[in-house]
């Protein structure tokens, strides 16, 4: 009997290290190699919809199955979604892939933009280079992100996205 431990490898469709640690820290115990794939989420650089946002994820999670060859892909993403006020929340979605093609979705936290932000996104910037000119430093993206800022750190871009690979995770094990 061999006492080899058999893994399975989970491609993540980024290299940002925000996202890449929510996958990493919550799998840890799991029996996974983890590869990072910079796969493209064949949406807008700043989704505005759950939809975009939804499909944005799973278009990431499908990219980096496919360039890994690996057993499982997770793609995460962030964008904003309109309230019917007209308000903008952030939105949050992830999916997981396996190679018979399943897919399994989740979606997190939302909270209220602020206003001064959400006319920047009018405008036509990024949330994550509105983040930067905010902080006066470049990079916000990969550790708090804007919830982070919108949230006196009490949340963080790694925290937020570690209940969505939870979710994802959760309900693929109820799958097999």
């Amino acid at each position: 009997m061999s006492n080899e431990k058999s893994y399975q490898v989970l491609a993540i469709g980024t290299k940002n290290p925000a996202k890449v640690h929510a996958v990493q820290e919550p799998l840890i115990r799991e029996l996974f190699e983890f590869i990072t794939v910079d796969a493209p989420s064949g949406v807008s650089c700043q989704p505005f919809s759950d939809e975009e946002t939804r499909q944005g994820a799973i278009n990431r999670a499908k990219a980096a199955l496919m360039e890994a060859n690996a057993d499982l892909g997770i793609g995460l993403e962030g964008g904003v979604s309109e309230t019917d006020s007209g308000s903008l929340l952030l939105c949050n979605w992830g999916a997981l892939v396996d190679s018979k093609g399943r897919v399994w979705e989740a979606s997190g936290l939302r909270i209220p933009v602020p206003a001064d932000v959400s006319v920047a996104l009018s405008r036509g910037q990024e949330l994550g280079t509105i983040m930067d000119e905010h902080k006066n430093e470049e990079g916000t993206n990969t550790r708090e992100g804007a919830v982070g800022l919108f949230t006196a750190n009490w949340v963080s871009r790694k925290d937020m996205f570690s209940q969505i690979v939870k979710a994802l995770y959760g309900q693929y094990l109820l799958s097999k």
